[in-house]
């Protein structure tokens, strides 16, 4: 627990929220976006006297403004560039002070942030996006912002050509935003284990059996986290920064970010996630982790607990499920922690897609904090001493370096493919499962072999080539928190445009162009969207609301506000994500009453996104050394896509037993937080 910080909290029963959610408009800034100097808990903070109590603050300063002189002295040498910010370690007694200053745009608490193998490749069809395509992610550059990367492991082993600088190992680029070392290290273990999700290349597993989703994309490791797993938002967007200035030089196409921080604000007033936008609008597909809120101390289910920067519509956002063991796809599962959302303040729907994040093998590093105090879950490998260099965790951390790994690989089919596209791709791809609402599972269950497919389709069809689906797709996108379906995606439209922000009307946000996803039917000319009536069939207008299945979102439903019915309803609730067009705006899509919306605690300071313990581990293979083989596992066959691919020869065996909720807590107040990499975000 962090010095100063008050124990955790139990939530209260789950009840209806009484404060009525504003629409969500995403695009726009909405109604609970504040116009504030101090944020919320520095204006707190600010009645606080005493000279000797400081806070680290984050100061934005207006454009073309330098930090007024007499602040200079609580600098932490620390430029944030990427939102023209800077990090001050400052008294509390003259917060306003600072924030009066005309110099000043905004004065943001620098609030902490946590963190949060065969089965999952083969599941969501990694495996064969090897066999089948060839393509491993070489060439991509993945960033991975989180507790670093070990020094050495075997399955970090480059079997590239290119060179590397830090020995045979497939690390591009160490940066540390802790302790300023200049050699990878990861004292921690988090960073490492997401790392080999990622990349690893399964060496001490016999290759390919704990390999990563893109075995030789680049790493590019920078380390925001100390041993104990602890950081603050500034280590994040200063990771970021680093990023937006150096992308080219590494060719990083992704951001892996299993870490997160509590939601206190608007996404866009909250640098952590603006910072992220910036990085997105050069092109770099940003990867978040949803939190482990889905449950609240008691064990229900709870809505809302989506954590930063997941919350913002720019950013690809995971949540977990779990293959219950198994290479089929049938029998997976929610992760019954994955958090839920819609987003605290903007009430977006959220997560965009969940995959596989329990009990995930991926890499141990030694005489780190996680292989001392998670030495149960250590899992042994195959090498010559046979030595735990694998370690068995759960959580969304887990579950977003499998879709960073799936991108990695998508980017090697199509390296055009913009951070938009690649979500449609992802969304429209991926597999519904019944019982599990869209704010759940999202647009539904990852599939890597079908997301990287249509990334291929779209780099190399001939005109007027169809498009290729199957019946296992979900064929929709959750746009904004407006359910399309029934149509296909067009790879050239404005809805891709690197700064255009998913889920808008228009490119401009209020102005610009009518926004465009792709067509009706494969023979038709009707587009998502489309604002103008060129001939018969381009009939479907953007805002029409002539017959029922063709009422698009923005209709006007004679009078009533019906924002969200979506195009290709048949019914004003079916397709609606987050919000109803009747009196009480705040029922949750897919729920059956009032009693079963929660939003974190429930006590008069409300927390929407509250930090929690955020590892949730997983029992790794049972001791002896040597897995169990199953022998029924040689040479069955598992359907995936509608394809029949062999299993590996071997299939390692490990129970997949019920994840305890996690503890819910309240958000630290504490001078300067620290992450927590206690097993997954």
């Amino acid at each position: 627990m962090l010095p100063g910080v008050a124990p955790p909290v139990a939530a209260a029963p789950a009840k209806h929220h009484t404060r009525q959610a504003q629409k969500a408009k995403p695009g726009v800034p909405g109604a609970r976006v504040k116009a504030y100097k101090l944020d919320d808990e520095l204006a707190r903070r600010s009645g606080d006297l005493n000279p000797r109590n400081t806070t680290r603050v984050i100061v934005t300063l207006v454009p073309g403004a330098t930090l007024p002189a007499e602040f200079k002295k609580f600098g932490q040498n620390r430029n944030l560039d990427i939102i023209n910010g800077q990090v001050l370690d400052l008294p509390n007694n003259v917060l306003r002070k600072l924030a009066a200053h005309p110099n000043v745009f905004q004065v943001h608490y620098d609030r902490p942030t946590r963190t949060h193998n065969n089965r999952t490749a083969v599941t969501v069809g990694a495996r064969d996006v090897f066999w089948n395509y060839g393509y491993t992610g070489a060439g991509v550059g993945v960033a991975v912002i989180d507790s670093g990367i070990t020094s050495w492991h075997d399955d970090m082993v480059n079997y590239t050509k290119t060179v590397f600088p830090y020995g045979n190992q497939r690390v591009a680029k160490f940066v540390d935003f802790v302790n300023g070392r200049a050699l990878p290290y990861d004292d921690n273990g988090h960073g490492t284990h997401v790392s080999g999700i990622i990349g690893g290349v399964g060496y001490d597993s016999k290759f390919f059996e704990k390999a990563g989703i893109a075995p030789l994309a680049s790493i590019v490791s920078l380390k925001v986290l100390d041993q104990n797993g602890y950081g603050t938002v500034s280590n994040l967007i200063a990771a970021l920064d680093w990023v937006a200035v150096n992308h080219k030089t590494y060719n990083i196409r992704v951001v892996n970010m299993s870490v997160g921080a509590g939601v206190h604000e608007s996404y866009w007033t909250d640098p952590l996630t603006l910072a992220a936008k910036a990085v997105t609008d050069k092109g770099i597909t940003i990867v978040a982790a949803a939190g482990n809120l889905g449950k609240n101390a008691a064990g229900a289910l709870q809505y809302g607990g989506i954590s930063a920067p997941g919350n913002a519509p720019w950013v690809l956002t995971v949540g977990a499920s779990s293959t219950m063991g198994t290479t089929n796809r049938a029998d997976d599962q929610m992760a019954p922690y994955s958090s839920s959302g819609p987003t605290a303040y903007d009430f977006g729907a959220k997560p965009d897609l969940v995959a596989p994040g329990t009990g995930t093998v991926s890499l141990a590093a030694a005489g780190s904090t996680f292989a001392v105090t998670k030495s149960e879950y250590l899992v042994y490998g195959f090498g010559a001493n046979k030595l735990p260099v694998y370690l068995a965790l759960s959580g969304t951390s887990m579950a977003a370096p499998v879709v960073s790994g799936t991108v990695a690989l998508m980017l090697q089919a199509n390296p055009n493919l913009t951070p938009n596209l690649i979500k449609a791709i992802l969304q429209y791809t991926a597999q519904v499962y019944p019982g599990y609402s869209a704010l759940r599972q999202g647009a539904g269950f990852l599939n890597t072999l079908g997301a990287v497919r249509l990334a291929k389709h779209f780099a190399t069809a001939a005109p007027g080539a169809r498009t290729p689906v199957e019946s296992t797709w979900s064929r929709k996108l959750i746009w904004g928190n407006h359910q399309l379906t029934g149509g296909y995606i067009k790879s050239g439209v404005n809805a891709w445009g690197n700064t255009v922000v998913w889920g808008s009307a228009r490119t401009l946000g209020v102005q610009g162009e009518n926004i465009a996803w792709g067509t009706n039917a494969m023979d038709e000319n009707i587009v998502w969207g489309t604002s103008w009536v060129d001939s018969a069939v381009e009939s479907i207008v953007w805002g029409t609301n002539a017959i029922d299945e063709n009422i698009v979102w923005g209709t006007d439903c004679g009078g009533a506000d019906c924002e969200n019915i979506v195009w290709g309803t048949l019914d004003a609730l079916e397709n609606i994500v987050w919000g109803t067009c009747e009196g009480l705006e705040n029922i949750v899509w897919g729920t059956d009453g009032l009693e079963n919306i929660v939003w974190g605690t429930s006590g008069p300071d409300v927390t929407w996104a509250s930090d929690s313990e955020d590892a949730v581990t997983f029992p790794a293979e049972e001791e002896p050394i040597e897995p169990q083989i199953d022998p029924n596992a040689v040479d069955t066959i598992v359907t995936v896509d509608e394809t029949t691919v062999p299993t590996a020869d071997t299939t390692v065996t490990a129970p997949d037993t019920t994840v305890s909720p996690e503890t819910e807590t309240t958000v630290p107040l504490a001078p300067i937080g620290t992450l927590s990499t206690t097993g997954g975000l």
